[in-house]
């Protein structure tokens, strides 16, 4: 592992602080590509207008028309927390502005697959629905939109995923990803996109005479879900998204949010009022995503519709619940994802063991609903592209195996997968994704020809330099900024992927360490001369007396006093 520090441009951080930002945050914000204070602001007024985004004014016009003739809308949504969200925010908006028959389906993760498919289509026709409108999927259901088309639904797609060789026949596709789309922020996640068309039918309505600004629906109700779906996919920060989720954490720290939402953060165990990312990300995120991995996502997305308190909590604690079975069956996988990655190791030339350009593992008694949280686990272990499989559970498709795949920088997961597809013909039935994320199938007899083609691929893109881990970090931090309310202060910003958290580094002497639960790290350093307490978590392996650490601030907090110490993220000795 190697720890680098961020380029901070000294004129950049003056320049900041000259205009009022907080010395420590200048430094910070400088080293992130901050330019100016005007680009800190979180006001709803700079977001990208939503006529920017191609396809919002057809979308608007098709919805107007369909609430002025009271038909019945249906939204297939996917079945992660994105998705989730990205549906409530739909059920929520269209209702909001005028829709009187509003329902959803979301796929079974197992039988029904990822997307739009032709039975879903069939499935929504047969609800009597008049509209089906994708959420965080759609783009390449090029034989879903046909079908539903054949039966003569309006197709409305709103995504955000990269789209395939051929465009679906939509009424209306909404994507930024779309090549004929100029829209600026092409990282919004899909509850974005959902967000976005509901403003351009809002705008749509009001032309229309239905309502005016006076009368108009607030929708920023929904921004505390919009949060929520935008930091749990993961998807980069940029300046847009950073303001989507910085309104809806204000909304939820000063108690305006929807019940599910409130009930998810009292079973989490953690605090609505000084609600953070890392909430969202770790916390309420994981609670609704496992009714996806292990039950029915229709659980999550109940718990984002009900306004019953009490009906919220029940399903909050249900969501808890299947987290803790996921946990369970994650460690377990996790531990025989390990032990097969290392068999795979082999002695380099100094005959020192290491893993291969890239990771493929299967075991038949993976749960396929767990595979995606396993092989980043593995992929953050040994910094590598990894894949791990598991049998598809799906009736009559015993023999196809279903693998999620997470990659390191440098390496673009899904064009890997396309140029594995154009080597081995046949080999791959299906994949998609992202650059940093990734699904395919496979047939169980072809395993070994795509881990073999897929660590081949690797082998060519992965430049040496990009096997070894680097944590960039915004180097020492002075002592005058170790103080607890600037842990807070810290705490309250948006940080999340592409705007990193901040994470420090300096060589510190250690002066004791000892287990914590038989798997993290608890030690006591010295830091510039004074003591500090740390915790490195997921972490046994012993430190040396003195060692360059890369760590983050945080609070802790013990029979009512609250303490500074370093959350350990990596260590270069």
């Amino acid at each position: 592992m190697k720890i680098i520090a961020r380029d901070i441009p000294p004129r950049t951080v003056w320049a900041l602080e000259q205009a009022g930002v907080h010395p420590l945050l200048a430094r910070l914000f400088a080293a992130r590509g901050v330019r100016a204070k005007e680009e800190l602001d979180d006001g709803l007024a700079l977001l990208l207008p939503p006529d920017t985004l191609h396809g919002t004014r057809e979308a608007a016009a098709l919805l107007a028309d369909a609430i002025a003739q009271d038909k019945r809308l249906c939204i297939v949504a996917d079945y992660d927390c994105d998705g989730a969200t990205a549906c409530a925010v739909g059920v929520r908006g269209l209702r909001l502005l005028g829709a009187k028959n509003v329902s959803y389906l979301v796929p079974d993760r197992v039988v029904d697959g990822y997307g739009l498919t032709p039975p879903i289509a069939e499935r929504v026709a047969a609800s009597g629905a008049d509209m089906l409108i994708t959420v965080d999927n759609g783009i390449a259901s090029v034989e879903g939109v046909a079908a539903a088309k054949a039966r003569g639904l309006q197709v409305l797609v709103t995504d955000h995923h990269l789209p395939g060789p051929e465009l679906p026949a939509a009424d209306v596709l909404v994507n930024p990803n779309q090549p004929c789309c100029g829209f600026e922020s092409k990282s919004i996640a899909g509850v974005g996109v959902m967000f976005y068309v509901l403003l351009a039918l809002r705008s749509e309505l009001r032309r229309r005479g239905v309502f005016d600004t006076a009368t108009q629906p607030k929708l920023d109700a929904l921004l505390p879900l919009v949060a929520l779906g935008t930091v749990a996919d993961v998807v980069r920060l940029d300046a847009n998204n950073r303001r989507l989720v910085a309104q809806g954490l204000r909304r939820i720290r000063a108690g305006a949010m929807p019940a599910g939402v409130a009930a998810l953060f009292k079973a989490a165990g953690r605090n609505a009022s000084v609600a953070t990312t890392f909430d969202f990300g770790f916390a309420l995120g994981p609670r609704i995503n496992a009714a996806g991995r292990l039950s029915d996502m229709t659980l999550g997305i109940e718990c984002l519709l009900t306004d019953d308190a009490g009906r919220a909590e029940e399903l909050a604690r249900m969501l808890d619940g299947i987290n803790r079975e996921r946990r369970d069956i994650e460690g377990g996988m996790r531990d025989q994802a390990l032990l097969l990655a290392e068999s795979l190791f082999a002695a380099d030339g100094e005959g020192i063991e290491a893993p291969p350009p890239a990771i493929s593992v299967f075991d038949a008694g993976f749960h396929e609903g767990v595979v995606g949280i396993v092989a980043s686990r593995i992929k953050d272990r040994f910094h590598r592209p990894t894949f791990v499989f598991a049998a598809s559970a799906a009736p009559g498709k015993e023999q196809e195996l279903k693998g999620s795949g997470r990659s390191i920088p440098g390496f673009h997961l899904r064009d890997a997968l396309d140029l594995v597809a154009k080597r081995h013909p046949g080999v791959l039935l299906r994949f998609g994704g992202h650059a940093m994320a990734a699904g395919c199938t496979v047939a169980r007899e072809h395993f070994e020809t795509f881990e073999k083609g897929f660590a081949q691929v690797a082998r060519e893109l992965l430049a040496e330099s990009a096997l070894t881990r680097q944590i960039e970090t915004d180097g020492p931090i002075a002592r005058e900024y170790m103080r607890i309310d600037l842990v807070d202060t810290l705490h309250r910003e948006v940080w999340g992927q592409g705007f990193a958290p901040p994470t420090f580094s300096e060589e510190v002497e250690v002066v004791s360490q000892r287990l914590v639960g038989e798997k993290h790290l608890s030690l006591k350093l010295r830091h510039q001369g004074q003591p500090i307490d740390a915790m490195w978590f997921s972490h046994t392996e012993p430190l040396p007396p003195k060692v360059k650490l890369a760590f983050r601030l945080d609070a802790d907090e013990w029979q009512g006093v609250r303490r500074l110490r370093f959350l350990v993220e990596g260590a270069e000795f």
